[in-house]
């Protein structure tokens, strides 16, 4: 930059600081300030980007004072510096935060609070689906791999290079970016496998299956996924507060060998008698959890349909699965909520804590607004009900950080509408702390913003393709399996 252009820009800086007011006679307030999102008292990672936040109040300047930063702005939103963010979080363990607002020409400070920040670093990668809550139909859908520490962000698969068709969440093995998988619905579409990098379409059904792979996950090795074959029910409710019911009329559970193309099947895993889905290889590769629900006639009794929480053995040396099927826990006991039916189990990758959602009933909680999450200690068989981090509103589609620290979750806590992905430090002790909302560079995002944040996972480096390299691959045939 040349030398007049750098004076022009210092002089432009000073002109606007020089323009900002500072507090003066200052009136205290005992109250918390209305600050959103709501960032007071919670505990953050040290990588995690800044927390900028709005005031909700017709003001006309805010100072902000976090430990040694100060932040001086007009207007109600408050942005920090990323250099002087990062620098404040490596240096304290502890963060005093103060408010101070000037409205109708009074300066009022507001109670101060704080943020805990721990060394217990993030994953730095988040990947999740931007997608419309309609009842209906999906459009303009985006699969996004978003930086936490900073506000970087990059399209995984778009909707204007896949002709606009459905795609599904994105996952990766144990958290490795080098091995992922997504999917793409429609007549183009398949299973698009990651493996460092390089990219391939799988038809993941054989003429046996009620459909094509819908939930899944990888076993440790990566050889493996497990998955769930769905026929899924969108319905209406007739009464007012109840916008949508989703479920299953049929789906049974399986195996891919993604190293041969080839099915693994059990029947304990395809009982026509029996709904089964959302499955999940434990973290040492030996049992399969998945959710499952005795048959009940669909839609009449859908408020009988209470899935159990069940495992099944099987070993990865062999590729081969076990033949007793135990039950982890049963809808016929009511958990610590009230609340009975179970889905999305997630173990977190030290393999002593597993999450699951809890609901009065079904297999769609996300548009349940008692949806909880819910997390048992493996090793104890506690069961901690997980208040300081469930909302009034459904909380679920949750996922861990490889440290298994940090659980990142779908929330629809603001309006009941728009999910958005929260943070919840899970502590050595196995005590979960106050959530905080995914930070965003402007303030105002979540309030223009009119997508869902679906389905959220984190990983540990950057994805290795792009929404271009999925178009591509798009126009390929898919390997068969058998």
């Amino acid at each position: 930059m040349k030398r007049q252009e750098i004076l022009y820009t210092l002089l432009v800086c000073f002109a606007l600081l020089s323009c900002t007011p500072t507090p003066t006679d200052v009136v205290k307030t005992a109250i918390l300030p209305p600050i959103y999102p709501d960032y007071v008292d919670v505990t953050i990672p040290e990588n995690i980007a800044p927390l900028n936040f709005l005031v909700r109040d017709d003001i006309e300047a805010v100072q902000v004072k976090a430990g040694d930063l100060i932040v001086n702005a007009k207007g109600n939103e408050v942005v920090f510096d990323e250099d002087d963010w990062h620098e404040l979080l490596a240096a304290n363990r502890q963060v005093e935060v103060t408010v101070t607002t000037l409205k109708d020409g009074k300066w009022t400070e507001y109670r101060s609070f704080c943020w805990e920040v721990v060394t217990d670093r993030v994953d730095p990668f988040l990947t999740y689906r931007l997608i419309e809550p309609d009842y209906e139909i999906w459009n303009n859908l985006q699969i996004i791999q978003r930086c936490v520490e900073n506000f970087d962000e990059k399209a995984l698969c778009d909707y204007h290079l896949a002709d606009n068709q459905c795609m599904n969440c994105h996952a990766t093995a144990g958290q490795n970016p080098q091995l992922s998988m997504m999917y793409v619905r429609g007549p183009k579409g398949g299973a698009i496998l990651n493996q460092n990098g390089t990219l391939r379409k799988l038809a993941i059904k054989t003429d046996d299956m009620v459909s094509g792979s819908v939930y899944y996950g990888f076993s440790p090795s990566g050889r493996y996924i497990t998955f769930s074959t769905n026929i899924i029910i969108p319905a209406f409710h007739s009464r007012a507060g109840k916008r949508l019911e989703v479920f299953d009329s049929k789906s049974d559970v399986y195996v891919a060998d993604l190293q041969e193309n080839r099915i693994i099947r059990s029947p304990l895993l395809s009982d026509s008698l029996t709904f089964e889905t959302f499955p999940t290889f434990s973290p040492d590769g030996k049992y399969i959890y998945y959710c499952a629900a005795a048959h009940v006639q669909l839609p009449l009794e859908l408020k009988q349909l209470q899935y159990d929480l069940v495992r099944i053995p099987f070993d990865e040396k062999t590729g081969s699965i076990g033949n007793k099927v135990d039950t982890v826990s049963s809808a016929a006991t009511p958990s610590q909520q009230g609340k009975h039916s179970v889905c999305h189990p997630r173990i977190s990758p030290d393999g002593r804590y597993l999450v699951y959602t809890v609901a009065d009933y079904g297999t769609f909680p996300i548009w349940h607004q008692e949806a909880d999450l819910q997390m048992m200690d493996l090793k104890t068989g506690r069961i901690d009900t997980m208040a300081v981090v469930n909302s009034d509103r459904s909380d679920t589609y949750h996922a861990w950080s490889s440290n298994s620290r940090w659980l990142v979750f779908a929330s629809k806590r603001d309006d009941g509408l728009y999910g958005k992905p929260y943070f919840c430090y899970i502590d050595r002790n196995g005590k979960p702390h106050k959530p905080f909302v995914l930070p965003q560079q402007s303030p105002t995002c979540y309030d223009h913003i009119l997508k869902s944040f679906n389905a959220p996972e984190l990983s540990k480096g950057e994805l290795p393709f792009n929404a271009v390299d999925v178009a591509r691959i798009l126009k390929k045939e898919a390997e068969p399996f058998h």
